[in-house]
């Protein structure tokens, strides 16, 4: 059962991850200091006070930059691999224990980085119809909703996992029925 949590926590801290690459590190980095998380001895660096520290500068730039009109844009272009990238190191981080590295970091690959990877599309998708829709404006909605989308799963990843794992399953569903339906017509 232990595995399965800690799998659940990796998969909504790289969901989180899809929103805002930076956030779910400083949540988890935080956490685990705190006492709150047990990360894989490769990754405890992230509960020390220098990585939270560097982490929070870190994650403060990339929330200003979302606001900037364009700029936005172009980081959704980058943050695309990143964001599996992330995922698959977020959910590594988490899993572990036990399980054999080959097995956490295939897991990590292709759940972590698959989530992460969607999510990020998504946004990125998102993003492209409110600048479309509403030009600058829309595109500060849209990035004030996903900085709290990244805070609020990245908090309920670690507090209740599995309701993160049934909400993160709903939002794909909802993602790929939309999508498909768009090319319905």
């Amino acid at each position: 059962m232990d595995v399965l949590l800690h799998i659940a926590i990796g998969i909504g801290l790289s969901a989180a991850a899809g929103f805002r690459i930076l956030v779910p590190f400083l949540i988890a980095g935080v956490a685990a200091q705190q006492g709150y998380l047990t990360l894989s001895p490769s990754m405890a660096w992230m509960g020390t006070t220098p990585a939270i520290l560097a982490l929070t500068a870190a994650t403060a730039l990339e929330v200003l930059i979302y606001f900037v009109p364009v700029v936005d844009n172009l980081m959704d272009a980058v943050e695309l691999p990143a964001a599996a990238i992330a995922g698959t190191l977020l959910t590594g981080a988490v899993t572990g224990g036990d399980m054999s590295p080959f097995l956490q970091w295939s897991l990590a690959l292709i759940a972590g980085g698959g989530v992460a990877s969607s999510t990020q599309a998504f946004t990125g998708l998102a993003r492209l119809a409110s600048t479309a829709a509403g030009g600058p404006v829309g595109n500060i909605a849209v990035s004030t909703a996903e900085l709290a989308s990244s805070t609020i799963l990245s908090v309920l990843a670690i507090a209740v996992p599995i309701l993160v794992l049934v909400l993160v399953g709903i939002l794909l569903y909802l993602a790929l029925r939309r999508r498909k339906r768009r090319r319905v017509y």
